[in-house]
């Protein structure tokens, strides 16, 4: 299967699901689709109708003729890829279709996608698979999942928590590998920040409830800074408190610090802690004051590889990603800056 060609299907599925996010396709192309979004929920609580349609929106929004080339044409090599090799890859559950990535890099890359999904998020990306074969029954050949252990493979990618990896790395370290632990992400704020900017912050803490690596969970903020303007401009998203399982975790942590004498800021659906960590429990929001920038990009270096990315719009604050785009990366912004294309062509 050619390039052009496997590109062509991608594009296709872009412009499906951008017309799927703008309601232009009819009900009953779109039938399966809309059976997935409305009820994943039973299969993953977090999986809300909302959050499915933001990240098909976000994929659909990045598989453009333009961005796709943009990015292939990084590899000169890649059109000339023969050998197909099979990767095994074992995805996390959880946000939706957080596996599409590496979903799409090894079949651009020419080779084989073995998936072992989580069972919180294993329907998105079996109906994208049928909607590729659809386009171009040569991707049956190169798509296979299996819910059994991972075998017969010549590499793995596999995302998970700290914990997970340690059995990752057991498992899969005589193979050629990409083994992904836990990160999180940050803001780097100054105060002077608009009442836009503040409102795409908000998107960037409270999309798919904070579970995501590139979900802010952690401010940097000058010693003088005032919450006042933070919290009155993140009011629209106070409505993540009506999600059962998000109000749980804040009322535990709540109590937690009340009952503890913890000093601790609170607006009634998130609860903003001074605190050296980076990784906040749902309904939490860490902070941290500065003093001076250097102090925040001494940190940001010390800590880089706990941190996914950075959103500031600080021309001083390294590879800096603009406010309320977090959760909408480009084809080219490699998870923990591992360059998975690159991997894949120097198997």
């Amino acid at each position: 299967m050619e390039l052009i060609q496997r590109i062509k299907s991608f594009v296709q599925l872009g412009e499906f699901l951008r017309a799927y996010s703008k309601g232009e396709i009819e009900p009953a192309r779109s039938k399966d689709l809309n059976d997935i979004v409305i009820n994943d929920r039973i299969y993953n609580p977090w999986f809300t109708e909302q959050n499915i349609k933001d990240s098909i929106k976000a994929i659909g929004e990045s598989l453009t003729s333009e961005k796709l080339h943009l990015w292939v044409n990084q590899y000169p090599n890649l059109i000339n890829q023969k050998i197909t090799k099979t990767i095994g890859v074992v995805t996390a559950g959880n946000i939706p279709l957080v596996g599409f990535h590496d979903f799409i890099s090894i079949l651009l890359s020419g080779n084989k996608f073995l998936g072992k999904l989580s069972t919180k998020d294993n329907r998105l990306l079996k109906f994208i698979v049928d909607y590729l074969i659809e386009l171009d029954k040569e991707f049956e050949n190169l798509i296979e999942f299996t819910e059994e252990k991972l075998e017969n493979f010549d590499a793995v990618i596999a995302t998970g928590s700290n914990n997970t990896a340690r059995y990752f790395e057991y498992y899969f370290g005589k193979y050629p590998h990409i083994i992904r632990k836990n990160r999180n992400s940050v803001a780097v704020l100054t105060g002077d920040e608009t009442k836009e900017e503040i409102e795409l912050l908000a998107k960037d803490v409270f999309s798919y409830f904070g579970l995501g690596c590139r979900n802010v969970s952690k401010l940097f903020i000058p010693a003088d800074y005032s919450f006042e303007k933070f919290f009155e401009n993140i009011e629209d998203y106070s409505y993540v408190y009506q999600h059962n399982k998000y109000a749980n975790n804040y009322d535990y942590n709540k109590s937690v610090y009340l009952m503890n004498q913890i000093q601790h800021l609170d607006n009634g659906f998130v609860i903003l802690k001074e605190d050296e960590g980076l990784s906040s429990p749902i309904g939490v929001l860490f902070y941290q004051y500065y003093n001076k920038i250097d102090d925040v990009k001494q940190f940001l270096e010390m800590n880089e590889n706990q941190i996914q990315c950075v959103v500031s719009n600080q021309d001083v604050v390294k590879d800096k990603i603009p406010f309320g785009k977090a959760q909408q990366p480009e084809l080219w912004d490699y998870a923990d800056n591992v360059d998975t294309m690159s991997f894949l062509l120097n198997l």
